[in-house]
């Protein structure tokens, strides 16, 4: 009789399911721990003045001493832009291919932590031994090079996470995704498949990258004046065919916005971007050639406020201004949330007279996506044929159609979990069930602040953005409690003074009164003589004018 084991396997997602974008996922066996990607995600539209958002790795630091390594599947913000600060404070080894790792050193240059971080160049026929768990790895196509998949082999069995993945039949760069060590690790056994859910919801197949050069060359071909690309910086395969385009038709090309001129420096050297010689040109340098001569490789597919575009598309540009006959190309998907932003960026560039391409699938065929679609999932499923699914990478909604995708496949629905941040499932002698929670959640990022804002100052900040302040300063006597000077009230984003003195000689009126009556009373707790401030200016200012500013009482003694 077989002896069962005590140990088991638990996976969880810091980061990445129920939400797009800080992609964190941990695999623990006993006391080893091995973390897959270490991603960021940029702000929602109500977490006013937030840079970027991180997963919460209070988890990972308490159990520091078990955690194994990094392992990153490719190059995006998603999946790397969380590793300055995750490394800052959880200094253990990082494992990336070529590509993905000169990304993340340049990034780790930039925060002082290239010296001291360890880290291992692997590829797809890598074995990596991290304690009881081994990696290996399989590649995978993706809207950038480099991509892996990986299989983490536990002493329960095989975990493995596809990375964000689509079969190209026909790829840029010729680098096919491995089918048959798919198949062969998933004829060898797989207890469980965390599987990229980004398209579950789009029927067929995605199309292929290489049709997006037919179709940006066409319109290069065609253009009488400059060409504009705008996309994803990391698209590297997109800024080869802009690279070609401009080639066959005879055009110089110049990069503008930094984290384009930071990834193009980055492939060129490695050697992931074929550009001739002499081709690339200072933006300076445009306006002494013919327009139909040049093209422009741009930042701002998501009309971001500061990008090239944006500020090209205002004539605010530094270098470069978009000319009536200009053609602008946005090649990119929009991200849920960035439509208000990408329509104003729209809308300038034709005020300005450019023609205007933008828009993906087959309205344009400027853009495909980099994840596949149900038919490809449904092959991932197969190829794999795990015991145990559970969808990642993708809202809820997505997570859920994944599942169902599993289902029409063949996967019980009993061994399908649909989890949210911190949720884990724990597998024990080939039985699996969703066990209790970890901490995981959204840490802020302001500045130079790590996590500290929180719900609190966000809920002020909000306050602040719909109703104003209002600041209300009293000098009070130390001997006998009479006001010596004020109440003086500064408005801001409440009310303009000058249209508001009756407004405001009333509120001063109400705050006098209120601390005179308290000092009559005896009461002179600091705390109880603003609050009272507080509530009696509040409610006369909600009759008033159906606002609620933020009131700060400042009250001083001499």
């Amino acid at each position: 009789m077989s002896k069962k084991n005590i140990d088991k396997v638990t996976i969880f997602a810091l980061g990445g399911v129920g939400e797009i974008g800080k992609n964190m996922y941990v695999v623990q066996y006993a006391n080893d721990i091995v973390v897959v990607d270490s991603g960021l995600k940029f702000p929602d539209v109500d977490m006013l003045g937030i840079d970027v958002v991180i997963p919460d790795i209070t988890y990972l630091l308490e159990n520091k001493d078990k955690v194994r390594g990094i392992l990153i599947t490719h190059g995006h913000e998603d999946h790397i832009g969380g590793l300055p600060y995750v490394l800052k404070h959880l200094n253990v080894p990082l494992y990336a291919t070529k590509l993905t790792l000169g990304l993340i050193e340049n990034k780790l240059r930039e925060a002082n932590l290239l010296g001291e971080t360890k880290r291992h160049l692997i590829n797809a026929d890598s074995v990596i031994k991290l304690g009881s768990i081994t990696a290996s790895f399989f590649k995978t196509n993706h809207s950038i090079p480099d991509s892996v998949g990986i299989a983490l082999d536990t002493p329960e069995g095989v975990i493995v996470h596809t990375g964000d993945f689509k079969f190209d039949q026909t790829p840029v760069n010729d680098e096919y995704a491995d089918l048959h060590r798919m198949a062969e690790i998933g004829s060898k056994g797989v207890l469980a498949l965390l599987s990229d859910s980004t398209n579950a919801e789009r029927p067929g197949q995605t199309g292929s990258e290489k049709s997006v050069g037919v179709v940006i060359e066409d319109i290069f071909r065609k253009a009488k004046q400059r060409v504009i690309v705008a996309t994803f910086a990391s698209n590297i395969h997109r800024v080869q065919q802009v690279i070609d385009a401009c080639e066959v038709t005879g055009r110089k090309l110049t990069v503008i916005g930094r984290s384009m001129v930071n990834v193009v420096s980055i492939a060129s050297e490695l050697g992931y971007l074929n550009v001739p010689d002499g081709m690339l040109i200072e933006p300076e340098e445009i306006n002494r050639l013919s327009a139909d001569r040049v093209a422009i490789l741009s930042t701002g597919s998501q009309g971001e406020p500061m990008s090239a575009l944006t500020r090209m598309a205002r004539s605010t540009h530094r270098k470069v201004d978009i000319l009536p006959g200009d053609t602008v190309v946005i090649s990119a998907t929009t991200i849920p949330g960035n439509e208000r932003d990408v329509g104003r960026t729209v809308d300038e560039l034709y005020r300005i007279g450019a023609n205007v391409i933008y828009g993906s699938g087959s309205q344009t065929g400027v853009h495909v996506s980099g994840h596949g679609s149900q038919e490809e999932l449904k092959l991932m499923l197969n190829l794999m044929k795990p015991k145990f699914f559970i969808p990642v990478h993708g809202e809820y909604r997505m997570l859920r159609q994944h599942g169902l995708l599993a289902e029409s496949v063949g996967i019980d629905k009993s061994n399908i979990f649909i989890l949210d941040n911190g949720d884990t499932v724990e597998i024990q002698n080939g039985a699996a069930r969703k066990a209790g929670k970890v901490q995981a959640g959204n840490i802020l990022i302001d500045g130079l602040g790590v996590g500290d804002v929180g719900n609190i100052v966000l809920r002020d900040r909000k306050l602040l953005s719909q109703d104003g302040i209002l600041v209300v300063v009293v000098t009070l006597s130390k001997q006998d409690g009479k006001i010596m000077s004020g109440p003086d009230i500064i408005s801001r984003g409440f009310v303009y003074v000058r249209e508001s003195e009756g407004l405001l000689d009333e509120a001063n009126r109400i705050v006098t009164n209120t601390l005179t009556k308290l000092m009559s009373d005896n009461v002179n707790e600091w705390a109880s003589l603003k609050t009272h401030v507080r509530d009696a200016l509040g409610r006369f200012l909600y009759e008033q004018t159906k606002r609620r500013p933020m009131i700060l009482p400042i009250i001083m003694e001499v």
